[in-house]
């Protein structure tokens, strides 16, 4: 049996209201995201401004900034020898570091402080410069005069030169004996940079940061000597060096300008020499003190009854001769009338203990020594 296919039915197709709905309900939420407070702020570039653009030196500003991160913790300086344009060129040595102030931006990434007003040690032209402290690197620049402060033309540029890292960075050097009791680790940041531009480069100027977990990185700077020709590359070794005890998990950073060309992990052993004195120390220390102890004890306690120090023989006395043959006591007792055997044995035995105690006191005299009547008398040449 063959079957015919009959009327097809007629599709549906959605009414141009029904789409417009659909598209208005999708860009819902991205008409919100615009719409809200603080959406611009926070997407964009870190602002600051001034309350005043010119003030001398004692005054004070007060210093607002939007679109920081939130809750993020800055510092405010105010530095000489720098433009917005080009940033401080002398870093932070240019900066009145003393007399900085320190705030926190609110959840919106917004602040605002008071800023007393310092002669940088730079001459201006001058701007108050405000950097993140810690976390993800910010910065921003705002022109400011300092009233009375020198002024002098910025350093001329070299030219159009432009660098960058072309290899992978790495740190040279060991450890010595000294680290292992708590010097500083140095070591020596090793890479290799070419100018992309079209002007050489003539000793540039280089920042070495070290952070240390979640803390933000500490810059110093090294100045390289020598000249990056236009299309050339260069390899560069600057000193890398911590403090004292450092050891963990270290980031170091290199900077040129306001770039970042690389970072490079560090790993620092910890210094197990300083640990080992502590614990000879709380051995060592202890141990002289109990002995101390004792020997104050064994000299301050008390005595026991009947106990004599021991006399050396030369402190010591003679006995007192009461006569030849022994003291008057024993001749009383051995001429008595009435005396038994026994008394003038005793007495006569006292006698011989007193003899041999006055003969052992002299250390010079000896028995064979003793000039003796039976001994012959020597002769001498010339005698019969």
């Amino acid at each position: 049996m063959t079957r015919y296919p009959g009327p097809r039915a007629p599709r549906r197709t959605a009414s141009p209201v029904l789409l417009f709905l659909a598209a208005l309900l999708a860009l819902l939420p991205a008409l919100s995201v615009l719409t809200a407070p603080g959406a611009r702020a926070a997407d964009g570039d870190p602002a600051v401004s001034l309350s005043k653009k010119e003030a001398g030196k004692g005054g004070e500003i007060t210093v607002s900034g939007s679109g920081w991160r939130a809750e993020a913790l800055l510092m405010l300086l105010i530095c000489g020898q720098a433009t917005p344009e080009r940033g401080v060129v002398g870093g932070t040595n240019s900066c009145a570091n003393a007399d900085g102030r320190a705030v926190t931006t609110d959840k919106k990434g917004a602040f605002s402080k008071k800023l007393p007003v310092t002669e940088p040690p730079k001459p201006c032209p001058c701007v108050v410069h405000v950097a993140t402290v810690t976390g993800e690197q910010a910065l921003a620049d705002a022109v400011f005069t300092v009233a009375g402060h020198p002024a002098a033309d910025l350093p001329e540029q070299t030219g159009d030169g432009k660098l960058a890292v072309l290899a992978t960075t790495r740190l040279e050097g060991d450890s010595s004996l000294l680290t292992w009791f708590g010097a500083p680790p140095a070591r020596r940041l090793v890479f290799t940079v070419g100018n992309l531009g079209s002007a050489p480069v003539k000793d540039p100027v280089f920042e070495i940061g070290t952070a240390h977990g979640v803390y933000a990185p500490q810059w110093e700077e090294r100045q390289w000597r020598g000249t990056v020709a236009p299309g050339a590359k260069a390899q560069i070794k600057l000193p890398v060096e911590l403090s004292a005890g450092a050891h963990g998990d270290y980031q170091v950073s290199l900077r040129y300008g306001q770039k970042v060309l690389a970072e490079q992990p560090w790993g620092v052993g910890r210094p197990w020499g300083v640990t080992l004195f502590w614990v000879l120390l709380c051995l060592v220390v202890p141990a002289a003190v109990f002995r101390i102890g004792m020997a104050v004890v064994d000299k301050v306690r008390p005595r026991p009854a009947g106990s004599h120090r021991t006399r050396t023989p030369a402190t010591r006395r003679r006995p007192k001769r009461h006569g030849r043959t022994g003291t008057g006591a024993d001749r009383d007792a051995t001429t008595a009338p009435g005396a038994t055997k026994e008394a003038t044995a005793n007495a006569a035995t006292t006698t011989d203990a007193t003899t041999d105690a006055t003969t052992a006191v002299l250390p010079w005299f000896t028995p064979d020594s003793a000039p003796s009547e039976n001994r012959p008398r020597p002769t001498t040449k010339g005698q019969a």
